[in-house]
């Protein structure tokens, strides 16, 4: 029996392959309310995936902190213990957007950030607490702690990464380790089922940039979009916090993986992903040329 703790669309409407599945209703930070929650269902698992990037993106934690705190510290730890003091196995979608390349784990080199590897990203409030509370969930003996980046969906939903960059006017382009959620949610449930704790990246192998994704949005969804490149230094005087790129080594995660779970790598995980966005949004009837205003790009000059 599976609790679910989150609003996030593509979890809460994952297939869980005949289990008994609930969506939490109590508040993160409400212990009381937490613990009724769980001893009125009495889960066997817990899937959290609880907590606040702010709108439209993760400077608004810059200017909310104790909000931001109230609920991706505090919130966390409390599914964490509660879980913990009832034995319940407690799935933790945390954050890999707590490191940057750097000279151990170079842009380019294919070296990629280990499980063990300490955080060394804190450039946004975000990604700071994030990184400790990654130390102080490990602690926990239940708690499976997956660390997604940039997540992706096969729609045009607000926190699917693609549809973030693609109302950009402009984007860097710097290779990165991402998350496509059609491949990545099955595989968090087997792995939760299969009892597995402790941390692990939790993205498809490999890298892609930035530019390769708004490539195949012209090739599958839009051919008449059109982006622009900044720097890294460009984009940092409009935004208030900095913004994580790296990679991460997916070898345990790959070694440990349930079997009958396919994992594609990244590139092509990303092109079937706009396969299917393009299906779905036909479906919906965006396609081929009823797309909203807000993803439109004028002519180019």
């Amino acid at each position: 029996m599976f609790l679910i703790i989150t609003k996030i669309k593509y979890l809460s409407s994952s297939k869980h392959e005949g289990a008994e599945v609930f969506a939490a209703e109590s508040r993160l930070q409400n212990r009381e309310a937490v613990e009724k929650e769980l001893d009125t269902i009495k889960p066997s698992h817990v899937l959290m995936a609880g907590g606040v990037t702010g709108r439209p993106n993760i400077d608004w934690c810059e200017d909310n902190k104790p909000a931001t705190i109230r609920t991706n510290v505090i919130g966390t730890l409390n599914i964490a213990d509660c879980c913990n003091e009832r034995g319940i196995h407690c799935t933790v979608y945390a954050t890999g957007c707590i490191f940057k390349y750097d000279e151990e784990f170079p842009l380019g080199s294919g070296k990629g950030f280990l499980e063990s590897s300490t955080p060394n990203f804190a450039e946004s409030f975000y990604s700071e607490t994030k990184g400790y509370m990654e130390q102080m969930l490990k602690c926990y003996p239940c708690c499976l702690i997956l660390r997604v980046r940039m997540p992706i969906s096969a729609d045009l939903i607000h926190r699917n990464f693609v549809t973030k960059i693609a109302k950009y006017e402009r984007v860097v382009n710097i290779p990165n380790s991402m998350t496509i959620l059609d491949e990545m949610l099955p595989a968090s449930l087997a792995m939760a089922k299969k009892g597995l704790t402790g941390v692990y990246n939790f993205t498809n192998p490999g890298v892609i940039s930035h530019n390769e994704v708004l490539d195949l949005y012209i090739k599958y969804i839009d051919p008449t979009y059109h982006y622009t490149n900044f720097t890294v230094e460009e984009q940092a005087k409009i935004l208030k916090a900095g913004r994580s790129n790296n990679e991460l080594d997916t070898t345990k995660l790959m070694k440990d993986m349930p079997e009958g779970i396919v994992i594609n790598d990244i590139k092509t995980a990303m092109e079937l992903n706009f396969q299917r966005m393009k299906v779905n949004l036909t479906e919906m009837g965006w396609l081929p040329d009823n797309m909203p205003k807000e993803f439109v790009r004028a002519p180019k000059a």
